[in-house]
């Protein structure tokens, strides 16, 4: 029974910090940032890309909207489309570094997390020339190795502090909007997609055809979208 006990103490204490993207009080204690400390902004961000289809459109959707964002970018997917990813930083917008395998990391060694956060930092900067700054771990699901190993690297860790739920396969334009931006407000960090290869498929295509309204719903609000382009522009809290 002891010996259960503290392997059941182990466990959770390796996991912890896998609540911080549902408990405040988690990402407040681990100081893991969920805001724009950028004044009158809104950081727009979107995981799992490179996509082929969907990054364009977003981009596309964002150019009509003179907007700049954020990409948290997955090594795997860069190594399949690496002038994409070299377009999205062309473009003005900031590039950050989400994971290599799209795999909770409560499942990877140190060593193993050592080895997929290198393999994306050097495929992001080959494709991009861009030297990743921000990290947001899949799903914003951190263990303490995970933290000390982004943190060793100088790297931010980055959650968010509203998302759009369009990974999903009910997801539509209309409901993405209205969670991602109904009531948005100065400092919020949204999580879009611009790729379904790890959500329900097809769910691009509602992520795009929603940025128009968010992007209104933050001009409506006297806000402007701002890219984030290290920890100077975040701040934690809900």
């Amino acid at each position: 029974m002891r010996a259960a006990a503290v392997i059941a103490t182990g466990a959770a204490a390796w996991a912890a910090p896998a609540l911080a993207p549902i408990v405040p009080g988690v990402a407040a204690a681990l100081r893991l940032p969920t805001r724009c400390a950028r004044p009158g902004a809104v950081a727009i961000t979107f995981d799992d890309g490179p996509h082929p289809q969907g990054t364009p459109a977003v981009l596309a959707a964002l150019a009509r909207s003179g907007a700049r964002a954020t990409f948290f970018l997955v090594g795997e997917q860069v190594r399949r489309a690496p002038a994409l990813a070299g377009e999205i930083a062309a473009a003005g917008h900031s590039i950050a570094l989400h994971c290599d395998r799209h795999r909770t990391l409560l499942r990877l060694s140190p060593r193993g997390l050592a080895d997929d956060l290198d393999r994306a930092a050097g495929s992001i900067h080959a494709a991009t020339g861009v030297v990743p700054v921000l990290h947001r771990a899949p799903y914003g699901i951190y263990s303490w190795p995970a933290l000390r190993e982004v943190r060793a690297r100088g790297w931010e860790p980055v959650l968010w502090s509203r998302w759009g739920r369009d990974w999903r396969r009910d997801a539509t334009p209309a409901t993405i909007a209205a969670i991602a931006a109904g009531g948005i407000a100065g400092a919020d960090v949204v999580l879009l997609h611009d790729a379904d290869d790890y959500g329900a498929t097809g769910s691009w295509r509602a992520t795009a055809a929603a940025l128009p309204a968010i992007l209104a719903a933050v001009d409506a609000a006297g806000l402007r979208p701002v890219p984030l382009s290290g920890p100077a522009d975040l701040a934690q809290g809900r």
